[in-house]
């Protein structure tokens, strides 16, 4: 791989987006395939750039064999793990997008993504049925690689999934490429035709042609043999959610048991398209100017609302919300009803003091649902660095805990 790096390089001109991200990201390779560490995957996204430029390291077998070694089985997973297995782990880019999909679904989700893979019925998921996934993926890239040299795009197939891809698709007919879908609706349509396509054959040549990952062995045993129930799946989705939302929280926290309204506010408008963020800063500040804090249980509130934002968005529409602005008490039902997520009324009057620009304590389908959905597409769009005020009371804090 480094002796070839000018001509890898290049690839980045013939990948999409989500393979210019894991590509830029990623610093293992094997057998010509790149992988991330679940330390990797964590600054994928929580982080703008890499913190070190990265150079792909070779992995040999021996390595690789240890590595997998050393995998806990699913039973042992907690909220910890990716930190935890830290370097010590190799994620795949099909593997990359499907973690991608489990951060932005709800609860209420997970059922519907174990049952997409349990394409027997058998309430129980095997490695083979997990297999099926990678074939989906990678036909979904195919029909939207960029035309060129199809020797650089066969050079980028191996690259993302290891083994040479022909073009030909299973999964959709001519014209439904005139629609884009997300992973997660590919996924969802997909697996329900896998049993009457070639995926569910494909899946034991991938298997025998690809080396074994942390998730594989994690699932699946180092044999392989073992199957996964929904407990298991349910577990390590809402672990993987939890994770992540820690590490968020705990970068702005200093060792603190809260984060500052600002520092929340921060957070929500890292990823969205928002030009002006500095106004929603400081019309915050003008509104809340007495801190109090965001909690870990308010900020993980909120975001398993967000993962409910189009049940949410139907409720506003049913309500007939959508069309007029709406205050507080009928915000924190709405999101009760839909959702089935409380959330406090300091947390309520946060997100309004942050979207309600016009000051009319209402808030309107342009001024939250429209940013919101930009925020749920963490990693997918280039992160968007918001200029950090810093405030008396916040120095006075970092002060303490650096004593």
């Amino acid at each position: 791989v480094t002796e070839n790096r000018s001509d890898l390089e290049d690839l980045h001109l013939y990948a999409t987006p989500r393979e210019q991200r894991f590509r830029r990201f990623a610093s293992l390779e094997h057998e010509g395939q790149l992988y991330m560490t679940p330390y990797d995957f964590i600054q994928a996204v929580t982080s703008d750039e890499p913190k070190h430029a990265k150079k792909w390291r070779s992995l040999s077998k021996q390595e690789l064999n240890q590595i997998l070694m050393e995998t806990p089985p699913v039973w042992k997973g907690s909220s910890k793990l990716f930190r935890n297995l830290n370097e010590k782990g190799v994620i795949s880019y099909t593997e990359y997008l499907f973690l991608l999909c489990i951060l932005t679904k709800p609860h209420a989700g997970f059922r519907i993504a174990f049952n997409m893979f349990d394409t027997d019925g058998n309430e129980m998921v095997d490695k083979k049925e997990f297999l099926v996934l990678q074939e989906i993926f990678r036909k979904k890239n195919e029909k939207r690689e960029k035309r060129g040299d199809e020797e650089k795009r066969a050079m980028l197939r191996l690259q993302l999934y290891g083994y040479h891809t022909s073009t030909n698709s299973v999964l959709k007919t001519e014209g439904e490429d005139l629609v884009p879908r997300s992973y997660w609706d590919t996924l969802r349509r997909s697996t329900s035709q896998a049993l009457f396509s070639d995926l569910a054959e494909r899946a034991d040549d991938i298997s025998s042609s690809l080396s074994d990952t942390t998730l594989l062995v994690h699932f699946f045993g180092k044999k392989g043999k073992a199957e996964l129930n929904f407990e298991d799946f349910y577990r390590f989705m809402d672990n993987l959610q939890t994770e992540v939302l820690e590490i968020e929280f705990l970068s702005y926290s200093n060792g603190m048991n809260t984060i500052s309204e600002e520092d929340f506010a921060h957070i929500l408008l890292r990823y969205t398209n928002v030009e002006n963020t500095s106004s929603y800063l400081e019309n915050m500040r003008c509104s809340i100017p007495e801190e109090k804090g965001i909690t870990f249980e308010e900020f993980r509130s909120f975001f398993q609302f967000l993962n409910n934002l189009e049940d949410f968005t139907i409720a506003m529409q049913m309500y007939n919300f959508a069309s007029r602005s709406i205050g507080q008490d009928e915000f924190k039902r709405a999101v009760y009803v839909a959702t089935g997520v409380k959330l406090s009324a300091h947390l309520v009057n946060t997100v309004f003091k942050i979207f309600d620009v016009d000051r009319d304590d209402q808030l309107s389908y342009k001024e939250f649902i429209g940013i919101m959905k930009d925020r749920l597409n963490r990693g997918f769009r280039g992160y968007k660095p918001v200029q950090r005020y810093t405030t008396f009371k916040s120095c006075v804090r970092k002060e303490l805990y650096s004593r």
